[in-house]
């Protein structure tokens, strides 16, 4: 099972700078502060930090995520010539990865700073070859991505990283006040 050492990279494109992908932790709590003020990111997600309490406990989360196997989520910082990484421009997760399950579910979100440069699906990319290479001994073979119909931008993430849409999902308040568009990927599909 993978740890809060494993680091996922992205090299950089003639346009873009590479991508460091790694396990949240506890010095990330300022930054989440500040992203927790996008109100883009509270309509999309069910992201709530207001405060370096709600901070704490959602890096408390993420780390127990890691620790019991079934939830692995990434902090996504792009790397500067120099080749240090800065505040996290992006998340990427895996959930419900349980041993001997075919499938399981990917999941993102951009901070305002990095949206509409393509951050999201150079790293989704990065992630699904991961849990695929990680995953697929253990039966894993299928990947879902969710998002609320009108998440545009969402939509474009899911299609730029080759998860095809396969379903209008209807709404199931309160959790899913809205529609959803469920995309998959699955193994057999290279992401090359």
């Amino acid at each position: 099972m993978p740890d809060t050492t494993t680091r996922l990279r992205v090299d950089a494109t003639p346009t873009a700078p590479a991508l460091v992908l790694r396990p949240w932790n506890a010095a990330d709590a300022a930054g989440l502060v500040a992203l927790g003020r996008d109100d883009a990111l509270r309509r999309w997600t069910s992201f709530a930090v207001d405060d370096e309490t709600s901070a704490a406990r959602w890096l408390r989360e993420q780390r127990q995520g890691w620790e019991q196997g079934g939830r692995l989520a990434f902090a996504v910082e792009e790397v500067d010539p120099s080749g240090t990484g800065g505040l996290p421009a992006a998340h990427v997760v895996v959930r419900n990865v349980v041993p001997g399950a075919v499938s399981a579910e990917v999941g993102y979100w951009t901070a305002a700073r990095a949206r509409g440069r393509g951050i999201a699906p150079r790293a989704l990319c990065a992630l699904t070859d991961w849990i695929f290479t990680t995953f697929a001994r253990d039966g894993l073979t299928r990947l879902e991505l969710i998002h609320q119909t009108d998440n545009t931008a969402s939509c474009r993430v899911a299609e730029k990283s080759r998860y095809g849409l396969t379903a209008v999902l209807p709404a199931q308040p309160p959790a899913y006040p809205g529609e959803g568009h469920l995309h998959v990927r699955h193994l057999t599909e290279t992401s090359r």
